[in-house]
């Protein structure tokens, strides 16, 4: 049965075609649009998550996960563990918090290990990391107290290809998504 976003999401409109806006009215449909891309994402890929604390980058995760068809509510914000894996889905997903990392800690985590792994790597807090691989950026921006703005935006060819096919996908489900 294909997932439904909630019916108040809509499409925000936007003048760069290489990227996806999405208006999210809950955690449903965050959750709903990180399932959309994660169905779509490759091995190997990264995804770069920005935005304020409590914006809904965890949220997102859990959905990459149900996506990936791993369980969503295994899902944490690893904040003091630094990097969760979970395995058992398609791919198996690996979740990165930078929060609370200095860069000069950064070389000693072996983040290279997950960010050019064999999964899929989301990294909360991207913006911290010292080197910028290509990669799917996703970034958060509160509107209201239970809604939020997320501009998905490529970073390199491979992800490029990933807009059109998750804004055809997101049309498809009726989420009133769109890439402009």
């Amino acid at each position: 049965m294909p997932e439904q976003a909630d019916s108040n999401a809509r499409a925000v409109p936007d003048t760069s075609p290489r990227q996806v806006v999405y208006a999210s009215a809950s955690e449903e449909d965050t959750e709903g649009f990180a399932a959309a891309v994660a169905r779509l994402l490759p091995a190997g890929s990264l995804v770069a998550l920005t935005g304020e604390l409590g914006s809904g980058k965890t949220c997102f995760v859990r959905g990459l996960a149900r996506g990936l068809g791993i369980k969503p509510e295994r899902v944490h914000s690893p904040s003091f563990t630094l990097i969760n894996e979970y395995p058992g889905g398609r791919l198996p997903l690996y979740h990165v918090d930078l929060y609370r990392l200095d860069r000069g800690d950064m070389d000693t985590l072996g983040l290279s290990e997950y960010l050019d792994g064999d999964g899929l790597c989301a990294v909360e807090w991207f913006e911290r990391l010292v080197e910028n691989p290509p990669h799917l950026a996703v970034h958060f921006t509160f509107v209201a107290e239970s809604e939020r703005r997320l501009v998905a935006v490529a970073r390199g060819r491979r992800y490029d290809e990933i807009l059109p096919a998750l804004a055809g996908e997101l049309r498809r489900l009726g989420s009133g998504i769109g890439k402009d």
